[in-house]
């Protein structure tokens, strides 16, 4: 049985990151598209998979799981040997690896997510951007990558010099704060970030997602 990603069709969020991941690991899988705006995702059927009623979830030949992060690193560890190598083998660069993790969970996630709230989502969804709130997560989130361009220093990528799932969850909302006009990720104050940052969004895996949406590969 193929594997289903049950998600919207719009390259952002939990959504994008695990169809990134599928599209490194090659990985063949049917995409059945949730209609959110009509509420599917809290329906009876959609809640006995994910109790929360949110996106994404995966239907592994009867396997059950939601959460993107653990989506991918499920997908990652079941396909280990196809693809993009996206984790680490040893124990101490798995350690480094899951290290990375922590810190994008820890740091980077919540600061922006309140940036893409206010300058991207608000505003493409007929709400309003409160400058004062962008301001307070944009200074929040320039302290983040204060210590991101020391740690981009040290190495190519987040967790070393080979792309992880560390960088895979960085997809989450960040790619799209270039279309709102907000250039904190690729600012000459930190060209450590810039470069790495610029690398993430000229990967082939990555352009052809976001040009495209997510679409099955089966």
């Amino acid at each position: 049985m193929v594997l289903k990603l049950y998600s919207s069709t719009f390259a952002a969020g939990g959504g994008a990151i695990v169809a990134l991941v599928l599209a490194e690991k090659q990985i063949p899988f049917e995409h059945v598209v949730v209609d959110m705006a009509n509420k599917q995702h809290k329906s009876p059927e959609f809640l006995a998979m994910h109790p929360f009623g949110q996106v994404p979830v995966i239907d592994d030949d009867g396997f059950i799981v939601y959460e993107s992060r653990a989506i991918c690193r499920y997908l990652a560890e079941k396909y280990a040997d196809k693809g993009t190598a996206l984790l680490a083998k040893n124990l101490k660069e798995r350690a480094i690896f899951e290290q990375a993790a922590s810190v994008e969970f820890a740091n980077f996630y919540p600061a922006v997510t309140k940036v893409a709230r206010e300058a991207f989502y608000k505003p493409r969804f007929g709400g309003t951007t409160d400058q004062a709130v962008l301001d307070e997560g944009l200074a929040e989130l320039g302290t983040k990558l204060d210590v991101y361009e020391v740690i981009l220093g040290k190495h190519k990528f987040l967790a070393g010099d080979e792309f992880t799932l560390a960088d895979v969850f960085h997809y989450y909302s960040a790619p799209y704060f270039a279309e709102a006009g907000v250039n904190i990720m690729t600012s000459k104050d930190r060209p450590n970030v810039a470069r790495w940052w610029n690398e993430l969004m000229s990967r082939p895996t990555w352009m052809k997602l976001k040009a495209e949406g997510i679409k099955g590969t089966a």
